[in-house]
């Protein structure tokens, strides 16, 4: 049986005209985009909203126009905004009517504010905050690598650590790391770059550039973990579904005292030769249910990309699971 309809009405301070049409945008399309989101109807006359809909995607729509409306004063509100609020307003847990949804978790780094949104991410950095082993496991654009690089950054500016030390395998689909040209630094250097790219947007291009001379950051392929111990150190494994059983195993047993390891990576992109099993997809199993450790699990829901990308990521998700039933 159907939810009954249910008509909530709100009203926007101050009746600001700019400001009321940056947040319905042009030809209310953003409005139009939460109408499509959460299968609401949504009417204004000025700073009067009307939402007509089942309770709790009412409720959900009420949330993200008035966070919106709060920016709006001070940014452009665009489809990409109006995704981003759907997705750290919870909205997952709003339409299935949970209780208790956790405030946002903020992590503070020199340049930026940067917010956990919603309740898988929030986990995630909760997670790191508690465990001195975790692992963040989905798809591309959830936030995985960039939310444990902001945890990282805030850590050594907190004096939690000493260092940090952001490694990944070097290993690319299609072609052989020997054919590129330069030393091993220049080499492996592509593979790093987006490690780099959140680090500067972090802490600025300058700051990185002496704290890496000071030995204070490390980005260095995997390889050159091996035979070391890490002590007071944040560590960050990315893309670690290209980790053999081998490597992984090795990358963990380098965690001394005082450290907080982050291993992530997407177990539907592996882009080792197809006789070398994935670490990433054995250590999931090895390491279930041990103490410490935490895993933390994203979707499609939790991709905070294009709009678009969340729909690709969903649509590969569903014909692999179509697949795995025909085979079974």
């Amino acid at each position: 049986m159907a939810d009954e309809s249910t008509t909530l009405q709100i009203t926007l301070e101050p009746a600001d005209n700019q400001r009321l049409a940056n947040l319905c945008g042009q030809y209310d399309e953003n409005l139009r985009q939460i109408e499509r989101r959460l299968g609401v109807e949504i009417a204004n006359r000025g700073n009067c909203f009307k939402i007509v809909g089942s309770s709790h995607p009412v409720e959900a729509a009420s949330r993200v126009i008035q966070d919106l409306f709060e920016v709006s004063s001070s940014e452009v509100i665009t489809p990409h905004h109006v995704h981003l609020s759907l997705q750290s307003s919870s909205i997952n847990a709003l339409l299935r009517g949970d209780e208790g949804v956790q405030d946002r978790t903020t992590i503070r780094t020199r340049k930026l504010l940067v917010k956990a949104r919603g309740p898988n991410q929030r986990r995630y950095v909760e997670n790191i905050l508690c465990h001195d082993i975790n692992f963040g496991i989905g798809p591309a654009g959830t936030g995985k690598t960039y939310l444990a690089v902001a945890c990282a950054v805030a850590a050594l500016e907190e004096e939690k650590v000493k260092r940090l030390i952001l490694t990944r395998p070097a290993v690319e689909a299609g072609e052989r790391l020997g054919f590129l040209p330069g030393d091993m630094a220049q080499k492996v250097d592509p593979y790093l770059r987006p490690l780099y790219d959140a680090l500067h947007e972090m802490l600025g291009f300058d700051r990185v550039l002496k704290l890496i001379e000071r030995n204070v950051i490390e980005v260095a392929p995997l390889a050159f973990m091996r035979g070391r111990t890490l002590n007071d150190s944040f560590i960050i494994l990315d893309e670690a579904q290209n980790t053999t059983v081998e490597q992984i195993k090795m990358f963990l047993t380098r965690v001394g005292f005082g450290s907080t390891a982050v291993v992530t990576g997407d177990i539907t992109q592996v882009d080792l030769p197809k006789d070398r099993p994935s670490g990433l997809r054995h250590v999931i199993e090895v390491l279930k249910g041990v103490e410490g450790i935490s895993f933390t699990y994203f979707d499609a829901g939790d991709v905070v990309r294009h709009p678009l990308v969340q729909r690709i990521v969903a649509a590969y998700e569903a014909y692999e699971r179509r697949q795995q039933s025909c085979e079974s």
